[in-house]
């Protein structure tokens, strides 16, 4: 006697094939030359989920203005439930997620993953690479403190060398000519939502293409 569960499973199988799909992610051949340092890009991904979640529960308590951007997280540290647990973790897993990325790009390069075929799959890691080092310059300067200022201060004063376009260029990551609440509303807005859209994006772009092409050979 088919019991209510089974029902719902065999409608859902009947029109989505459910079974298809599980079957062809969980028997994709694994070279036997695979070993740990194969895991180093899961790992990345891993860490990117914790920082989304952890974000996410800071947005409640945190405030993008430059007067309170710091009271706001001293709030989260010292007064909101699990707060400074939920900020250490994201601060913790930000480190680890920009590591692991590090060496998974060594792992890639070395083991030539980035030859024919797969030279879009490197394309659209490199530009997660970018994406993942624009996570720490735009959450760095969050908390609105004295490092975060003048971290913030000295990146963006970089293109100011560039001849004839520097200081338009400087103007347009910070707002303003100099650094404050516009530069905090650009750095919020990109570190809260254009960063993780665009990650995704490109995450959902290479993890296809590595099923599609399979995993490079060994050294």
């Amino acid at each position: 006697m088919s019991t209510y569960p089974n029902k719902v499973y065999d409608w859902f199988e009947e029109r989505l094939e459910i079974q298809a799909i599980a079957d062809d992610i969980t028997s994709k051949y694994v070279p036997p030359h695979v070993n740990i340092f194969y895991c180093l890009g899961g790992i990345t991904l891993t860490c990117f989920l914790v920082q989304v979640a952890t974000g996410f529960a800071m947005t409640f308590y945190y405030r993008p203005t430059v007067t309170e951007a710091f009271s706001s997280v001293q709030y989260i540290m010292t007064e909101a439930n699990f707060g400074w647990l939920i900020r250490s973790v994201h601060r913790w897993s930000a480190s680890m997620m920009v590591l692991m990325m590090i060496l998974h790009v060594f792992r890639v390069y070395l083991t030539g993953g980035f030859k024919k075929p797969r030279e879009l799959t490197w394309v659209t890691g490199v530009i997660l690479a970018v994406l993942t080092a624009s996570f720490g310059v735009t959450g760095y300067s969050l908390p609105r403190d004295q490092i975060g200022y003048w971290a913030v201060k000295i990146v963006t004063g970089v293109p100011e060398a560039i001849p004839v376009i520097g200081l338009p260029l400087v103007e347009l990551l910070r707002g303003s000519a100099s650094v404050g609440q516009s530069t905090l509303t650009r750095f919020y807005s990109l570190h809260t939502f254009v960063l993780p859209l665009l990650t995704a994006v490109f995450m959902l772009m290479h993890f296809p293409m590595i099923r599609k092409q399979g995993i490079s050979g060994p050294l």
